[in-house]
């Protein structure tokens, strides 16, 4: 017994070694912040169609590479979008090289795929993790794009941060298969009460993209102000510009600004959609131009915040030579589909003239081969085909749309406006049309909203923020954060997969997401309950 004691001491002694050595192991791991290894357990918002987890990790390190197929230029272009996604938070300059629709192992992939699946359509993709490689593919570059959405949220909070943060980068592995309810998912941005400066545009654009938006309506003009340059008229800008809610200097975006904005939001699958409201809406125009006005004298500029106090004179030739004008020049800058020709809350315009207005306006929109899009008072005139209207108040006004073979953009004030305040005590917005806290922000289906309206009638949805109350970026935070990010599920996720509580708990945990990026959002009491 005596004999054996030097061994046991040997023994014990390497057992505490191994034994320590373990523990300096782990705290070193630990001090490293892991994603759950369930994708189901990460806060994925909009909520994909199918998600299955196979337990294990994929780790991102700096020298992965992201290869994208060559049968389509544009998917290089979205690799080194995802690469400058990447880049902030972990410092990899991840390269991208091209494959010929082939997996490269070890790697990210982008591919395009080879069988024609009608069940992902333009924008569906399914996203493959394992331990060995990441794979996102799509019928269509734009489904590869909202691939990379889901990818971005399954990595951890801080891939968000704008400096480097000390993470192993681990994704969780498993299978993700997903499409769009909705083919129309929008967002509208009023840059006409207050005009909003291209870099908060663009940033506006980037929260969009977070979530898979694929519209952004720009409602360029108003009574307070003309925001877009149009070089046949050019004093909508040197005079109708000058001015916004309040008082305040105003602005406008030349068309090489607009030419960014509307590159920035293809490259992100956002199509831009540019409203030039009329007939109503129109005081900075007739101020800027009196031939406009029925009596050619030009009004003062407006900064208050009524509507229904102007319109274009609809009996002069010179109106539509102006209309035409404004809309050959945006078209030309505009690839998109579609011309917002507003419509809404034309007050002081007899309904006989704005029929009459409506209905050539349209003519000239599809002259230039853009599809009209208006406020749902545009269908008391003939809609042209293939025309959409956009249902705010009036379902009445909807259902006559509809009858002339129109679809519907759900677009409810009472629900999808992200300008009213959550209640009484928030500190900006407006509230005609209700308080809509977060919970009811989420808590409307399309479908079931008017009885009158049915699944085949929509298209899709938006949620508009108007800016009489909003100055800058912190102000459209304010208002869009936390409600955005469920307008976006309601118009991608199919409405059996939504439901409010476990939303909330995937919304509260999404918030840690927000802190990271710096998003001053508003802190509803609604997610403490």
């Amino acid at each position: 017994m005596m004999k054996n004691l030097p061994v046991l001491e040997r023994w014990t002694r390497r057992t505490v070694f191994i034994y320590l050595s373990w523990i300096l192991v782990v705290s070193m791991w630990s001090c490293h912040e892991y994603p759950p290894s369930s994708m189901e357990d990460r806060a994925l918002i909009p909520l994909p169609v199918s998600v299955e987890s196979t337990g294990n990790y994929f780790q991102l390190r700096h020298d992965i590479k992201i290869y994208a197929d060559d049968r389509d230029e544009r998917v290089e272009k979205i690799g080194e979008y995802l690469a400058h996604l990447l880049y902030p938070a972990t410092n990899f300059d991840l390269k991208t090289e091209t494959t010929p629709g082939h997996r490269v192992r070890g790697h990210i992939n982008l591919l395009l795929q080879d069988e024609d699946d009608e069940e992902l359509g333009e924008e569906g993709y399914k996203l493959e993790v394992t331990d060995s490689y990441v794979e996102i593919s799509a019928k269509e570059p734009a489904g590869l794009i909202m691939g990379m959405a889901t990818l971005r949220q399954l990595l951890p909070d801080a891939i968000e941060s704008t400096t480097v943060q000390d993470s192993a980068w681990m994704i969780p592995t498993g299978l993700i298969i997903d499409y769009p309810e909705y083919e129309y998912r929008g967002a509208m941005l009023d840059v006409a009460r207050h005009f909003i400066q291209v870099e908060d545009v663009l940033r506006f654009i980037d929260y969009m993209a977070m979530y898979k938006f694929n519209r952004l309506h720009l409602h360029l003009t108003d009574d307070q102000g003309w925001r877009i340059e149009i070089k046949s008229w050019p004093r909508l800008t040197e005079y109708g510009s000058t001015t916004e809610v309040g008082g305040g200097e105003g602005g406008f975006f030349t068309q090489e600004d607009y030419k960014k904005i509307v590159e920035y939001a293809a490259l992100r699958n956002i199509m831009v959609i540019p409203e030039i409201d009329m007939p109503g809406h129109t005081n900075a125009a007739l101020a800027s131009y009196p031939e406009l006005t029925c009596d050619g004298v030009a009004p003062e500029l407006y900064t208050g915040i009524e509507v229904g106090i102007s319109t274009l004179c609809t009996s002069k030739e010179v109106v539509y030579e102006f209309v035409d004008d404004v809309i050959r020049e945006l078209a030309a800058l505009t690839p998109g589909d579609y011309f917002h020709i507003g419509g809404d809350e034309s007050l002081v315009t007899p309904l006989e003239d704005y029929i009459y207005f409506v209905d050539r306006v349209q003519e000239i929109a599809d002259r230039y081969g853009k599809k009209v899009i208006g406020w749902d008072e545009i269908s008391h005139a003939s809609l042209i085909p293939n025309s959409l209207v956009q249902y705010w108040a009036n379902v009445d006004n909807a259902v006559r749309a509809i009858d002339q073979g129109a679809q519907v953009i759900m677009a409810p004030a009472r629900k999808a406006y992200m300008d009213m305040q959550y209640d009484s005590t928030s500190r900006i917005g407006l509230h005609w049309a209700a308080y809509i806290e977060v919970d009811e922000a989420y808590q409307w289906d399309p479908v079931q909203l008017e009885e009158e309206i049915s699944r085949e009638d929509i298209i899709g949805i938006e949620a508009p923020l108007w800016t009489e109350t909003v100055t800058d970026l912190k102000d459209i935070e304010y208002l869009i954060f936390p409600r955005m990010p469920g307008h976006a599920e309601i118009g991608w996720t199919p409405a059996e997969k939504r439901d409010w509580e476990t939303y909330k708990g995937r919304l509260r945990q999404h918030l840690n997401r927000l802190d990271v990026m710096g998003v001053g959002y508003y802190r509803s009491p609604v997610l403490e309950e």
